[in-house]
């Protein structure tokens, strides 16, 4: 789930000679969606024109388009889990060209010079220009995947592999763009990729059911963490976890304590820390990967007792995606999906709200968004 920045002022001139896209946005703080009609700039020489398929609606699609994190700078046209084909390519892209599957993801732009950029972390650029909600470096706003066209430099394109090398879907494969590369990249910094290591997942949504299949496709042992008791059948049964642990029954958790390598927290609960730090064995990892509101609760003992760390992680570099989209594919690992038209769009950010998803939307752009 990656974090918006705020759009200025001094995007709301369109691009000089823009091609015309339509999209969906939010005109206002009510979050409802209606068509729009928006510009997206001629192809550069190193940009990369994509005809959109599929987009998937992450959770901060909702927070961003209802102005509830940062300031939103309507109209909004949300979408950061993008797939699609290629139409068209600037004179200086070597990497792709017409007709190849490709994908975008939470970030469009960066600095290139920092020392982030410099390492290949560009996702900590402190100059990073989101995919929407953001400004742009020639001053122009960004517009995201709910619409019918992207442009976007080559050097933010992900590829889609070919049938001949594993393919992965085009539509269960967008919300690997966000929700997948969240989990898949702290799992690999931080070694929690091992086979036969011992990892937890809490919360077992749009990350944390990705962050499942991911495990396993490590070769790990893996335990979900839920509040949830209904939840133990799914997780179990058929994301094949090994154990499932409801958070609040504390037998379950006792006797799990000290057993797990690391964990991925993908909760956006405010929430004491002590339990889940509770499970990790000494030298333990927990990485948080959900946005919680509020301050967490993190009592010091609990991790210097055990010398464990706690730790953050923010989407994923661009060299981390690709990595990601080619394991995925070789493993098959994809998000479990409600494939829906552009015209449910509004429905389904209301079901979103409520958590009455399993596990990801994505809108079927290519087929039901309409130019009139």
């Amino acid at each position: 789930m990656a974090p918006t920045t705020t759009a200025t002022a001094a995007a709301e001139k369109p691009p000089q000679h823009a091609r015309k896209a339509v999209g969906l946005a939010a005109h206002d703080n009510s979050g409802h969606l209606t068509p729009i009609h928006i510009s997206r700039r001629n192809t550069g020489d190193d940009d990369v024109v994509i005809k959109v398929l599929y987009c998937g609606i992450c959770h901060s699609d909702l927070h961003t388009i209802k102005n509830e994190w940062r300031n939103a700078v309507y109209p909004v046209v949300a979408g950061h889990e993008i797939t699609g084909v290629v139409t068209e390519v600037g004179k200086n892209v070597a990497r792709f060209k017409a007709g190849d599957e490709v994908g975008v993801g939470c970030m469009v732009n960066t600095c290139g010079g920092c020392e982030s950029c410099r390492d290949g972390c560009e996702n900590y650029c402190s100059r990073v220009v989101f995919t929407y909600n953001s400004v742009d470096r020639d001053g122009t706003r960004t517009y995201g995947g709910y619409s019918d066209t992207v442009v976007v430099s080559e050097r933010f394109v992900v590829r889609f592999p070919s049938a001949a090398a594993g393919a992965l879907p085009l539509d269960s494969g967008a919300p690997l763009l966000c929700a997948g590369v969240t989990v898949y990249a702290p799992m690999r910094q931080h070694g929690l990729c091992e086979p036969g290591k011992h990892v937890g997942v809490v919360g077992l949504g749009g990350l944390g059911h990705v962050a499942v299949k991911f495990a396993r496709a490590f070769g790990m042992k893996v335990t979900v963490i839920s509040t949830s008791p209904a939840k133990r059948q799914e997780a179990l049964e058929r994301l094949g976890a090994d154990a499932f642990i409801v958070s609040t029954n504390a037998s379950e958790m006792k006797a799990a304590m000290g057993t797990m390598h690391g964990i991925i927290n993908t909760a956006s609960a405010s929430t004491s820390m002590h339990p889940y730090l509770a499970l990790l064995k000494p030298k333990g990892k927990m990485i948080l990967v959900g946005l919680p509101e509020k301050p967490l609760q993190i009592p010091t003992f609990a991790l210097v007792g055990g010398g464990k760390v706690l730790a953050g992680s923010c989407m994923g570099s661009i060299s981390e995606t690709q990595e990601m989209i080619d394991f995925a594919a070789e493993h098959g690992v994809a998000a479990d999906i409600e494939l829906i038209g552009a015209n449910e769009v509004n429905t389904a950010m209301e079901r979103l709200a409520k958590g009455d998803v399993r596990y990801r939307f994505v809108v079927d752009i290519g087929n039901t968004l309409k130019s009139d």
